[in-house]
């Protein structure tokens, strides 16, 4: 059976850092459900309005649904995803019995998200909003708990060691992939401009190097983090 790892969590708590590092570690397909929004959400976020629960609704079934997508294909995926309110989680999990769906929650106190969004350029989401989602979060009770104080090597064999003992192992040598990458890919071929399968172009790593920048303190924080001291 596939499994669907949700990598969770408020904004600027590193989703999607550790969500792509759990992927590569496990050779399963990567997605950013930022990248799902439709453009009014993006727009009412950048604008300083926090989503609404009807806003959010048809995002989540389309995140089930890149969930389901994958499982019929056999693939198993790691997804990047605030999934705040255990409501939220529920459309989530009504991806199973397609793939087997597990939650990865990224947690920290407030002051120390704040002070990681003060330091981020670039992302839609304004740190006047972390408050609001501080107060729509219902923490879950059935997940792999990582604190986001630990480095991000530390953060990540947390999770894998959480993962593990929940049954789940690496898929077999190469069979890794991104459905962002994927999705680039088609558009590429549709445009004429045609991308070798299994290498990123030039430009995608770049915004491969940029996205992880500008949403989640990327390699630059790794280091820091290591500097001060792994937990």
């Amino acid at each position: 059976m596939s499994e669907a790892i949700v990598v969770m969590g408020v904004s600027g708590s590193g989703k999607t850092t550790i969500g792509r590092r759990i992927a590569s570690k496990l050779g399963y397909a990567y997605a950013d459900a930022d990248r799902y929004h439709p453009e009014a959400n993006v727009a009412k976020m950048a604008g300083g309005m926090p989503l609404t629960d009807d806003d959010r609704q048809p995002w989540l079934e389309r995140l089930r649904r890149l969930i389901e997508e994958h499982a019929a294909q056999g693939r198993s995926l790691v997804l990047s995803c605030s999934a705040l309110k255990e409501r939220y989680r529920r459309v989530l999990k009504e991806a199973e019995p397609a793939a087997r769906v597990h939650f990865v929650y990224l947690r920290g106190d407030f002051d120390t998200i704040l002070t990681r969004m003060r330091r981020r350029k670039g992302h839609y989401m304004k740190a006047s909003l972390l408050e609001s989602q501080f107060r729509d979060l219902e923490e879950p009770e059935d997940a792999v708990v990582v604190g986001v104080e630990r480095s991000v090597p530390a953060s990540v064999q947390q999770a894998l060691a959480g993962l593990a003992r929940r049954g789940l192992r690496a898929e077999r040598a190469g069979t890794t992939g991104s459905a962002e990458r994927a999705g680039k890919a088609g558009r590429a071929k549709r445009a004429g401009t045609g991308v070798r399968p299994g290498k990123a172009g030039r430009g995608e790593r770049r915004e491969a190097k940029h996205d992880e920048g500008e949403h989640d303190e990327g390699e630059h924080d790794a280091r820091q983090h290591d500097e001060e001291g792994k937990a």
